[in-house]
């Protein structure tokens, strides 16, 4: 081409969570048995999703209106469901207007990022989930800024860190938070989330809280919804239905933002995002209008526990199973369903390996291994995924210098999870001893 078509760096914003499908699918055309513990879908790992519901879509989808634009904002009568949940929390107040739906938290994430000053910059967690740090990137075409997850805290954040990195780079305008947390499974105590608002407030910031998975929390934990926190400080909450309903196929999620009106920047800021929006007319209207009834309906509140008991169930299999493992960082996962493994540092490094009896695998993995700049982890998770057909998610893939793995907690045949998590600890001390 006569110019260069993408900006530099682009190239690096890869989705490792969806490239390793591609090479699990390979190896299952070769005949290897899959166990996929890569992708958060609770449809794709079994998910029954409960008649009264479809039923629901059903009858939604013979309303004329529902093949029609809705309003940008989205539909009204959801938004004022919305506000009426949480303005009963008791702490931010919000309308309807405060209020954006999109398709998918990751159409959001990208208009969320996508409209800030090109010098701006926000402040991630890391390991964090990859759309926000790619969004992030992307935006500033340079590397994430982070404040650092603590694997020997509970995965808690350490606030002297976010707090130097806020005090020392005047760039950074807001800090963003995933509560529960994607890839440790965290929830943070509200004694943190109030002393990352206070930061916040000292600093003149605004905050982004990921709560995709704020309904999905177990042993024994709670979610505090930043809402319940966040006083005078200007924030934007990210919602959806894909993890919880769940129907991840209907690509539906929404922004609400507190406080618009105490910051005029952040005001302009919003109207950006909703202008951009503008340009898309609106999002799909059917899951905009399912979305009070199913909320609402007296066998909901049961059928989310049943899913949430079976997590809790699967976390703690997991995590008895993996402490076990010598030079493992292994913390119970609380909320959401995954959990981040870490390697203590060290024990991972670019000539260990498993025997590979397939001659075709074996060659797709050495090609993919031997390439320049292979991490570690990722080099761990391409042969644990060749030698046992257990397909995880290499840890450094989600913007941290950790060396782990990611699995997740939704295989729902019990016999089946104990199999794959005593297969990993079995096969962990044979990959690092090799």
């Amino acid at each position: 081409m006569r110019n260069a078509l993408v900006n530099p760096g682009a190239g690096e914003l890869t989705y490792e969570i969806r490239n390793i499908v591609n090479v699990a699918e390979k190896f299952q055309e070769y005949g290897l048995k899959i166990n996929w513990e890569n992708i958060g879908d609770p449809v794709a790992k079994g998910e029954a999703i409960p008649q009264w519901m479809k039923e629901i879509v059903i009858s939604e989808l013979m309303c004329d209106e529902t093949y029609g634009y809705c309003h940008t904002r989205g539909v009204l009568e959801t938004r004022r469901f919305i506000c009426e949940q949480t303005n009963g929390i008791g702490g931010a107040q919000i309308t309807p207007d405060d209020i954006i739906f999109f398709n998918g938290l990751g159409d959001a994430i990208a208009k969320v990022y996508g409209n800030l000053k090109r010098e701006t910059r926000i402040l991630t967690p890391s390991p964090t989930y990859t759309t926000h740090s790619t969004g992030e990137t992307a935006h500033a075409n340079a590397d994430p800024v982070t404040y650092r997850l603590q694997p020997e805290n509970n995965w808690y954040p350490d606030l002297e860190d976010m707090r130097n990195q806020v005090k020392y780079n005047p760039a950074i305008c807001g800090i963003s938070i995933i509560n529960p947390d994607n890839p440790t499974g965290m929830v943070l105590p509200e004694q943190i989330l109030r002393e990352i608002v206070a930061i916040a407030c000292e600093y003149d910031l605004f905050l982004i809280a990921d709560e995709i998975y704020n309904n999905i929390v177990y042993n024994g934990q709670r979610t505090v919804s930043l809402a319940a926190v966040i006083g005078d400080v200007p924030a934007i909450a990210m919602r959806g239905i894909s993890k919880e309903f769940p129907w991840p196929g209907a690509r539906c999620g929404w922004l609400e933002f507190y406080n618009t009106g105490k910051d005029g920047r952040f005001k302009k800021y919003v109207n950006s995002i909703l202008n951009s929006k503008m340009n898309e007319v609106c999002s799909t209207t059917l899951p905009q209008k399912t979305l009070p009834i199913i909320f609402a309906h007296p066998q909901y509140k049961n059928y989310l526990g049943e899913r949430i008991a079976r997590y809790e169930k699967m976390s703690n299999i997991a995590y008895d199973i993996l402490r076990e493992v010598s030079g493992l960082l292994v913390n119970r996962t609380n909320g959401a369903f995954y959990m981040a493994v870490p390697f203590k540092d060290g024990l991972l490094n670019n000539r260990q390996s498993l025997p590979i009896a397939r001659q075709e695998i074996r060659g797709l993995v050495e090609n993919l291994v031997g390439r320049p700049g292979v991490s570690p982890d990722k080099r761990f998770v391409y042969y644990m995924l060749a030698h046992t057909g257990i397909c995880t998610v290499p840890l450094s893939s989600f913007s941290t210098p950790l060396q782990g793995f990611r699995i997740t907690l939704m295989e729902r045949d019990e016999d089946e999870f104990h199999e794959v998590l005593r297969t990993l600890a079995q096969k962990i001390p044979e990959y690092l001893n090799s």
